[in-house]
């Protein structure tokens, strides 16, 4: 198939440090490419793929996620040069569409079919825009839990898991004694909360991740105060190798979230290094995590602290092969070319 991928337009394919949907996008992009497909990537400039990459906008914009000047910008360029494709010999097949709200809006312009991948939590703005303008693509839940959350006549859409080439995160099978915790500093990731759970354990903790605008009173009065350069320590924000060695060193990684996440690409990250997550069922967690066997579920940070304490009865190397079975690009790539092909064997007014 050929297939028009449009990637964000604030931070390069791949990502140079934090970016959960470009790296999203890069794997999808790999995989399809080496099943055979025609893929061409709209992503920001500075992009790199194995897929041909057209850079839509004049520069990225890191510091100005969500601005709709630019998002809007980024998406009427594809879609012109998906209208220019569609008019010659070789149009696309289909779009897969990875931006917030501006291409879903707009698909019904599109004599094209769009796929668009949920990223985010349906929180009542979303769930208004989604009743509006859901019908105008065919909509790809990340989890169980996000698909239950849509509007009621979103929910017999198809769900694929965000994928991860396995291959790329080495197995540690000797972590160190500190657990980690890895994310965004805001209160419903909850790096406070882990922060609790590991000083109740007695372990050491590495924070790690970046501290985004508007997230510094939080980072200043809940988080910062806690480090001590020994028990409790931030490393910032880690990517490339960096990510894959934090993972492999830690014991468990700690997800005390409190929030829906969609999907948590932290915690598929650390079971393919063989570390155990131990985290709050909250979103998609007791999707992604198998309790018992890639780590534990638990309702708060008393029973995360005892959760640590347990953590050793987790196999490594099981936990890796349990979770690449289920979370592997292999699967997403085969959920995905199922999507494709019903979204372009059907009228676009007649999508999922």
């Amino acid at each position: 198939m050929r297939i028009a991928m449009i990637a964000p337009p604030w931070i390069p394919v791949p990502a140079p440090a934090y970016g959960g949907i470009e790296e999203v996008v890069r794997l999808l992009c790999d995989g399809l490419v080496e099943r055979g497909h025609d893929v061409t990537l709209f992503a920001p400039p500075g992009s790199r793929s194995c897929a041909r990459v057209r850079e839509v906008l004049d520069e990225a914009h890191p510091d100005e996620i969500e601005r709709s000047r630019w998002e809007v910008d980024h998406v009427a360029r594809a879609f012109a040069a998906i209208d220019e494709a569609a008019d010659g010999p070789h149009p696309f097949h289909v779009v897969h569409d990875h931006c917030g709200f501006a291409a879903l809006a707009m698909a019904d312009r599109l004599s094209t079919p769009l796929v668009h991948t949920l990223h985010g939590p349906f929180e009542e703005e979303a769930l208004a825009f989604y009743e509006e303008h859901g019908h105008k693509g065919t909509l790809v839940a990340i989890s169980e839990a996000q698909r239950r959350d849509a509007p009621p006549a979103l929910r017999d859409g198809p769900v694929v898991y965000n994928p991860l080439r396995f291959s790329d995160w080495p197995v540690e099978t000797q972590p160190g004694d500190h657990v980690l915790w890895i994310g965004r500093m805001t209160d419903v990731k909850g790096p406070h909360r882990a922060i609790r759970a590991a000083q109740a354990a007695g372990v050491p903790l590495v924070l790690a991740g970046p501290v985004q605008p508007g997230q510094e009173e939080f980072f200043a009065t809940e988080v910062e105060p806690h480090f001590d350069g020994e028990r409790i320590r931030y490393v910032g924000e880690v990517g490339g190798g960096g990510k894959a060695q934090a993972y492999g060193q830690a014991r468990a990684v700690l997800m005390p979230i409190r929030w829906a996440e969609p999907f948590g690409m932290v915690m598929t990250e650390a079971m393919a290094c063989g570390t155990p997550v131990i985290a709050f069922p909250e979103g998609s967690a007791p999707e992604l995590v198998s309790d018992g066997v890639t780590g534990f579920l638990v309702d708060d940070e008393e029973a995360m602290a005892e959760a640590i304490g347990r953590i050793d009865e987790i196999d490594r190397v099981a936990c890796r092969e349990h979770a690449e079975e289920r979370f592997g690009i292999d699967a997403a790539i085969d959920g995905y070319e199922e999507v494709y092909a019903h979204a372009a064997a059907v009228p676009v007014s007649r999508q999922w």
